[in-house]
């Protein structure tokens, strides 16, 4: 346990659980976020049920920070290690085996902390500044029976896509998210001694076709938005 955070190998496993469990995340708050396309009812009532299970949201919330900020750290070490040991890169340097997505892993993952940042602030803490709308998204709520209320989630979601940038600047985000899967979800089982030379290439297309998935799956919501948005003003 003790040589876990401190040998190569086991900041490696220690990046390739956590990386697992963030890729869990990942594919379970894009099902979650695709319940938009069954309307407000739907969305609504998805997110009323999270919100209102304080403990299990806490819980969540509290372990992924856990998962990132172990993740980030053994990432960030084992950086520093490749390049302690190679401090004067080869003068000609050709990645003939690597792919783009293995090149620009630390840099593809300081963009998408930086955007988890951004998204958090828009989306769950609801700062008007971020939003580009002037609106306060905490205001946006909808009647129920009994005159209870709850969070309206499909106005503000739609409220906060129509925005071009916000969109944009998510686009990209995930964009980036899903080239940083495309290799660390086959290099997750390969630090964990799950892949080999017989199956290890149907993981790569696997991991690439996944990361396609995703991408479809997290922009069709702004996509869409933004598509009624310009069939709404468009002649």
């Amino acid at each position: 346990m003790t040589r876990l955070f401190t040998s190569t190998v086991g900041k490696k496993f220690v990046m390739a659980v956590t990386g697992a469990a963030l890729f869990l995340f990942v594919v379970g708050h894009m099902v979650g976020n695709l319940q938009f396309f069954l309307g407000a009812e739907a969305l609504n009532r998805y997110g009323h049920f999270l919100q209102s299970n304080v403990e299990l949201l806490w819980t969540a919330r509290i372990g992924l920070l856990v998962m990132v900020a172990l993740h980030v750290w053994s990432a960030s070490a084992l950086a520093r290690a490749n390049r302690a040991a190679r401090p004067v890169q080869y003068a000609n340097w050709k990645p003939n085996s690597a792919s783009y997505a293995s090149r620009t892993m630390v840099m593809s993952g300081l963009i998408i902390m930086a955007f988890i940042i951004f998204h958090l602030l828009h989306y769950t803490v609801k700062v008007p500044a971020v939003n580009l709308t002037g609106k306060d998204f905490n205001t946006m709520t909808e009647t129920l029976t009994g005159d209870s209320t709850r969070h309206d989630i499909y106005e503000m979601m739609v409220l906060g896509f129509s925005q071009p940038l916000v969109s944009g600047f998510y686009i990209l985000a995930v964009g980036l998210l899903c080239l940083h899967l495309s290799h660390g979800v086959s290099a997750m089982f390969q630090s964990l001694g799950l892949k080999n030379h017989n199956y290890g290439p149907y993981l790569d297309r696997a991991a690439k076709l996944i990361a396609i998935v995703l991408f479809l799956g997290y922009i069709a919501i702004p996509v869409a938005v933004l598509l009624t948005k310009c069939g709404g003003c468009c002649p």
